[in-house]
């Protein structure tokens, strides 16, 4: 499913219009993401949870070259499933 499938689905399923659905979609991911970068923890329940984490720096090697290199310390994203989600996942035929 790609983007436009997307808000055509979330839009039929909430009975609003396609840009409604582009609005509302945006608004949530601004969201999540601006929580995430300051590492705070968003829980959907029967979803899951997002947060942000920090990556420390680390040694890694140019695939080029093999020289050694320094990675930088990073926000990555994180994400686990709820167990409902789970169940949902594994109970599709």
């Amino acid at each position: 499913m790609n983007k436009t499938e997307l808000m055509a689905a979330i839009a039929e399923k909430a009975g609003i219009t396609k840009d409604e659905a582009q609005v509302a979609f945006a608004a949530t991911f601004e969201i999540i993401a601006e929580a995430m970068a300051k590492q705070d923890k968003i829980a959907i329940p029967g979803f899951g949870s997002f947060q942000g984490k920090i990556r420390p720096e680390r040694k890694g090697r140019n695939p080029s070259t093999g020289k050694e290199i320094i990675i930088p310390q990073a926000i990555v994203a994180n994400f686990k499933a709820a167990a409902q989600l789970k169940e949902v996942m594994n109970n599709q035929e």
